[in-house]
């Protein structure tokens, strides 16, 4: 069985990730801040949202953890015992964060409900100056993930978490204005509400993203039948069947693959051609690991996809 794998982006990854756990780092410091005051806070204050709010801000800090030990664990490198290495371990904390957003969006779902049914007085100063809190080191938070998230799933996920943090913030900012100038103290649970619907519907695509990841879906941006398009096209092919495809991590994409040839080449010939099949896989498609099975006259099913 052939094997190829492309190493290109491995340097660019590696150079950045110590800066990338510096990061991580400040940002959980960060958090841990702002939870700890916006809990204080919203007991002294009576504010549901900035208790809301602490509690999600809570869950960045066990996000942003969970993220910064998959970053750590990513780099070990793979052993007899784990061949793959931990290079799943930023998926597996991408899912396990999403997952997470929307279990917290559920609880603030329903404790907003009864304090709508059962509103009370809120401190309006306390909630002003920890919301500002909160935007301030949210913000700096973001901008400290911004370009790692781009490229990173399970950055992204910590990163989302954060915007959502900030914009949580500056809801409860304005509703704390307008509970100290208007005395409108349902804006409170409202504002809880908005922030869990929000929580959903930002960790709904990256729950589902990486569940596919886990799952060992075909990407998206990955057409099977094209691939077996353009290299059944390949001189001396004659048919390519039994195709898996899959992503490793969000750096790999995997793929094995049956090939039936013309004839029954020497192993300098079937080399020559892997060559041009790995070419057409890494520059056409991103795939950057390859397994073939070379093949010559094998009665076997010829479909591209089969179960076994």
């Amino acid at each position: 069985m052939a094997h190829s794998h492309s190493h290109s982006h491995h340097d660019h990854v590696h150079l950045h990730g110590d800066q990338k756990g510096k990061r991580l780092f400040i940002t959980i410091f960060l958090n841990i801040l702002i939870t700890v005051a916006q809990v204080v806070g919203g007991i002294i204050s009576g504010s549901l949202s900035l208790i809301s709010d602490a509690l999600h801000n809570f869950s960045d800090v066990l996000s942003l953890l969970v993220s910064y030990f998959a970053n750590l664990l990513s780099k070990k490198k793979a052993s007899p015992g784990k061949t793959y290495g931990y290079k799943r371990a930023e998926i597996l904390a991408a899912f396990i964060n999403s997952a997470s957003l929307m279990i917290i969006s559920l609880v603030l779902i329903k404790e907003a409900i009864e304090r709508f049914l059962h509103p009370a007085e809120v401190a309006a100063d306390l909630v002003i100056w920890l919301s500002l809190l909160g935007i301030i080191f949210n913000g700096g938070s973001v901008l400290l993930l911004k370009r790692d998230a781009a490229a990173n799933m399970n950055l992204k996920s910590a990163y989302l978490h954060l915007i959502t943090d900030m914009l949580a913030s500056v809801a409860v900012l304005v509703g704390g204005i307008l509970m100290k100038w208007y005395q409108l103290y349902w804006v409170d649970p409202l504002l809880t509400l908005i922030i869990a619907v929000y929580l959903i519907y930002m960790g709904y695509n990256l729950l589902i993203s990486s569940t596919r990841v886990l799952m060992l879906f075909t990407p998206d941006a990955v057409h099977v039948k094209d691939i077996v398009d353009h290299l059944n096209s390949i001189e001396g092919v004659n048919n390519v069947h039994h195709v898996h495809i899959w992503q490793l991590n969000e750096d790999d994409i995997h793929m094995e693959a049956h090939i039936d040839f013309q004839r029954d080449i020497r192993l300098s010939e079937f080399d020559s051609i892997l060559q041009k099949i790995e070419a057409v896989a890494l520059e056409k498609f991103g795939i950057t690991h390859l397994n073939i099975q070379p093949e010559y006259g094998k009665c076997d099913d010829k479909r591209i996809i089969a179960e076994h």
